[in-house]
């Protein structure tokens, strides 16, 4: 059995399944009062009942914060300005909210005098390194309940029983039988029935998006405006960050952008299927990128580049607040100096494909490029470059032809 030791602990709440059980679990294991949070990241209605059944389920307190600001504005952007995606395909969306919640947690856990943080993250998944390695950086005398790796509830069958026997709602059913997380950049979805790799999602399972067969026949096109590597404006309407993302959350979802279905490495050393919905960041990505091709020193370009798989690796694994990540931040932040610009794009039936670009500090030059006559680029000069470039090349194969 746990010790009895801990008075007060907050819990990082969703209302769903898990952290539900969690709740009423933590008052009968520990008896102690539980303060029960819940970050408001954009899941819109899934908020409404969120007080009343932490309440009804034995929560002393129950704290309900808008971040979302917060969230794109401090999380969300600066990962898109390092164009961090994992595995080639994933875009960070659950795993760039759970610093920001545990960070939040944090702060609520001191002020109210708490001895311990709790959350419903499994022993199998990221989410237990993510909050726990934020806690470690930023509240590390707290003790940390992780109920997934004390508890006998080692299924979600023996949760449901659990939930059952104390008069909790059940949000799983058999019409929606995998779990989703979801916040204003993205929705994911796991378990369940994708656990197969080979099953194909339900069409039905997509909360935010249209299928790409199901969108307009027409091409919607929009532009981008971009300072200092931040989005500002769409179609030339500077918006607050949580408008301009909302927005292109709308734009995408209606012509099928942003579905993905990844097979990914988590951290814990097991492969997991993950579906994502994430039509705006999919959006800001492909034009930030537009935008770099024409402002940043190709050097400057390749090394970012270089920089981005260890940059993302650290997002995944939970590792916001280490202090590589917010040095790699600074460099990331500095290359976009000169990312300023817009980038004009075309949605089409799950699709973005860019249009055009401009940029005030655009380092591409017709005058240099054309492939006409010009005044300004001696061709003759590319011989010596070449010949240079290939001594190494030529005295190799003069040493090999001798042997």
């Amino acid at each position: 059995m746990p010790e009895r030791s801990v008075r007060k602990v907050v819990l990082a709440y969703s209302g769903g399944l898990d952290t539900s059980v969690i709740l009423r679990w933590l008052i009968e294991t520990y008896g102690c009062e539980v303060i029960a949070f819940c970050a408001d990241l954009g899941q819109g209605e899934e908020l409404l009942t969120v007080k009343d059944k932490a309440l009804k389920t034995g929560a002393a307190r129950v704290f309900i914060e808008d971040l979302r600001e917060e969230f794109v504005r401090d999380f969300v952007f600066p990962i898109l300005r390092a164009n961090a995606v994992y595995e080639g395909g994933y875009l960070l969306g659950t795993s760039i909210a759970r610093p920001l919640i545990a960070q939040r947690q944090v702060d609520i856990a001191l002020r109210e005098g708490a001895d311990a943080l709790a959350h419903g993250a499994t022993g199998k998944g990221n989410d237990q390194v993510r909050f726990e390695l934020t806690y470690a950086a930023l509240a590390p005398d707290l003790k940390v309940i992780a109920p997934w790796r004390e508890w006998e509830l080692n299924s979600r069958s023996a949760l449901i029983a659990f939930a059952e026997s104390h008069d909790i709602p059940v949000p799983v059913t058999a019409e929606r039988p995998y779990s989703t997380d979801r916040n204003l950049f993205h929705i994911s979805y796991e378990g369940g029935i994708l656990e197969d790799p080979w099953a194909e999602p339900p069409g039905k399972m997509f909360l935010l998006t249209v299928s790409p067969e199901e969108a307009p026949d027409i091409p919607a096109e929009v532009e981008i405006d971009f300072e200092a590597g931040i989005p500002v404006a769409v179609d030339g309407k500077r918006l607050a960050p949580v408008e301009l993302l909302e927005r292109l959350n709308r734009l995408g979802a209606e012509h099928g952008v942003g579905r993905v279905d990844l097979v990914e490495n988590r951290y814990v050393g097991m492969k997991s299927r993950g579906v994502y919905e994430t039509p705006g960041g999919t959006i800001l990505r492909v034009a930030h990128c537009a935008l770099e091709s024409l402002t940043l020193d190709r050097e400057l370009l390749h090394l970012r580049d270089s920089l981005v798989p260890r940059y993302a690796e650290m997002i995944y694994y939970g590792y916001w607040f280490s202090p590589e990540r917010m040095a790699l931040q600074r460099l990331m932040d500095e290359a976009q100096a000169d990312v300023t610009g817009t980038v004009r794009l075309k949605l089409y039936k799950g699709t973005v494909s860019v249009r055009g670009r401009k940029s005030p500090r655009t380092l591409y030059r017709a005058d240099f490029a054309t492939f006409e006559a010009d005044a300004v680029y001696r061709q003759k000069d590319a011989e010596g470059f070449i010949n240079l470039n290939a001594l190494r090349l030529k005295i190799r194969a003069l040493r090999d032809r001798r042997g």
